[in-house]
């Protein structure tokens, strides 16, 4: 059996308050296989975002606090600082969640799609932002060696006659330009796993499309695996193989696309299908899940989501979850399967929807 190209064994991340203790990732396990496109699905604060932001070494001011983080085979959680960039400059990238904010606004987009590449072949170099005084290109034959890959990554996520928005800053972008500009930066390092976090958040429904085949495209041309990070189903259903669904900070069921979207097994996921508009349902209410995502400060006993579930139990509130082998490699963190309705029959778990 071959090594997963990443694989996340057991991560907890927890953020110090003045009080308490936020356990935002509480025991997350998963694996990327080469080539493979994973989304990551749950509702906002399920720890979606600080799981990716752990695997790329971004979680302060959180702090890994036990469980395994591999790429490759080599281990991350006690990787030094050096090794760490080395690994964002050559091996993995992250687009984040809001391009209207992430993209630098006092240096133009090629600038620091150049800076991508120059960091790709020296992850030592000064970051970016210590050249406000000092030209980034220090001449003309160093800015034409670049100028015609620029032009090639603008080319290849989509930005119209690249060639004339060399100069353009990031203001004179849309947010769909802007969001195809972080790709470019991402895709710069010629990275063989990308995490993207939310990258059709803001867009308009045309726009998310093209996003996500810029994405399914390059996944084809490179052979690139991707974690794509989402609260929306549709973005799922569209281009993962394998679906990880959290809440609370825990996974509560994974499994292949087909299985999560067809055959859900865990009452959450049922729930969160649930709530998905429904051409057959148009004149009737959208279902909703009643109560709200757990804070996780402290130390939160049992299934997080035990409180808004219509088939908890006693048990379910006291210990740990076991995760259950639901046959062709689905796997289901519920102590209350017995009690919950089979998938290919109407299976509604939530108190209100019933």
């Amino acid at each position: 059996m071959t090594e997963p190209l990443l694989a996340v064994d057991n991560l907890h991340t927890h953020f110090e308050t003045r009080d308490r203790t936020v356990h935002a990732v509480n025991g997350v396990s998963f694996d990327v296989e080469p080539g493979e496109v994973v989304g990551i699905v749950g509702e906002s604060g399920s720890g979606k975002s600080v799981t990716a932001r752990s695997i790329m070494r971004l979680e302060s001011p959180g702090e890994i606090v036990d469980g395994s983080i591999r790429y490759r085979g080599e281990e991350l959680t006690t990787a030094t600082d050096e090794e760490i960039r080395r690994l964002r400059g050559q091996d993995t990238s992250m687009v984040f969640q809001d391009p209207m904010t992430t993209l630098n606004p006092v240096f133009t987009v090629s600038e620091q799609i150049v800076e991508s590449l120059k960091v790709h072949e020296n992850p030592d170099r000064q970051p970016l932002r210590e050249y406000l005084r000092i030209p980034l290109l220090h001449d003309r034959t160093d800015w034409a060696e670049k100028r015609d890959r620029v032009v090639e990554l603008m080319s290849e996520v989509g930005i119209p006659n690249p060639g004339e928005r060399l100069d353009a800053y990031p203001h004179e972008f849309s947010g769909g330009m802007r969001q195809r500009a972080m790709l470019a930066i991402a895709l710069a390092s010629e990275p063989d796993l990308l995490i993207a976090d939310e990258p059709t958040t803001a867009l308009d429904v045309t726009i998310q499309a093209q996003i996500l085949q810029i994405l399914a495209d390059l996944r084809e041309e490179r052979d690139m695996s991707v974690v794509l990070i989402t609260h929306d189903i549709g973005v799922v259903s569209a281009v993962c193989d394998r679906v990880i669904v959290m809440y609370g900070g825990e996974v509560m069921e994974t499994g292949t696309t087909e299985q999560i979207l067809t055959e859900p097994r865990h009452p959450y996921t049922q729930a969160l299908l649930e709530c998905m508009p429904q051409r057959t349902k148009r004149k009737e209410p959208l279902e909703t899940i009643e109560g709200q995502v757990p804070d996780r400060l402290g130390e939160v006993d049992g299934c997080p989501f035990a409180s808004r579930c219509g088939y908890a139990q006693e048990r379910c509130r006291d210990g740990p979850m076991p995760v259950s082998d639901c046959g062709d490699g689905q796997r289901a963190k519920c102590c209350a399967l017995d009690r919950v309705p089979d998938p290919t029959r109407e299976a509604v778990g939530v108190e209100g929807s019933r």
